[in-house]
């Protein structure tokens, strides 16, 4: 995306922000200079601190994720029969929208930062789990023969030939999870925490009613999930040049 195109739309939603906020003329939808004074008053505030936790725990999540969902994808790409084992169990759990795991979590790890995490990890899990056993078991058998030929073992297999193969799949299912775990994220700070901008927003909407500082915390979370999405973006040119050739 061009950065001109960026911020006409930025743009583009300012002017329809405003002029909702002439038409409603409510204190629940402030204007946009409103609402950006409260942001400036917030950054020299508890706003910055609430948005390192939350970054912080869509971070920790992300690269657990990663450590865990990539290597099981690739093992059940390239073993049928393992695949065939845990299919069934992968089909029945990958729909339910994991939300309604919160309470489950919160139960089981209590108070703190790991209810969150293991929230947002287990919709990027089954996300990146699924396409990377896709692209790994996707991958034509000649090639994989070709590179055995040439004396390579499993471990070679997995390092030159399945993994490389298998960043687009990772790099695609957290640009997919980025916007739904920043969702989940919202919802699982508004439970047992002070802390993270899901609280902050809640605690200015729901409780101080100071509406101006709750769309404050909204643009923080918004800039929270951009910054996560610009930043897959700059991975995949960084890691998969050959994606981007033409």
């Amino acid at each position: 995306m061009k950065r001109r195109d960026l911020l006409l739309a930025i743009l583009a939603l300012i002017v329809a922000w405003q002029i909702a906020a002439w038409v409603v003329r409510r204190p629940i939808l402030p204007p946009p200079l409103e609402v950006a004074a409260a942001f400036i008053t917030g950054l020299q505030g508890d706003l910055v601190g609430h948005f390192l936790v939350s970054l912080w725990r869509v971070i920790a999540s992300t690269a657990l994720a990663i450590a865990v969902a990539a290597p099981a994808g690739l093992i059940l790409g390239q073993s049928r029969r393992l695949n065939n084992i845990f299919s069934p169990v992968i089909y029945l759990v990958y729909p339910i929208p994991k939300v309604v795991f919160v309470p489950i979590v919160l139960l089981f790890f209590g108070l703190g930062d790991w209810p969150k995490i293991v929230i947002i990890f287990l919709i990027l899990f089954f996300q990146i789990l699924v396409l990377v056993r896709d692209q790994a078991a996707g991958l034509r058998p000649e090639l994989v023969q070709s590179v055995r030929s040439l004396g390579a073992g499993r471990r070679a297999l997995f390092r030159f030939v399945y993994l490389p193969a298998s960043l687009p799949a990772i790099l695609t299912a957290l640009r997919q999870s980025v916007g739904t775990a920043v969702a989940v994220l919202y919802v699982a700070e508004l439970y047992a925490t002070q802390r993270g901008l899901g609280y902050y927003i809640y605690l200015n909407g729901s409780t101080l009613f100071n509406y101006p500082a709750m769309y404050a915390g909204i643009v923080a979370m918004s800039i929270l999930g951009l910054s996560l999405y610009f930043t897959v973006d700059w991975m995949e040119r960084r890691v998969t040049p050959w994606q981007n050739k033409y």
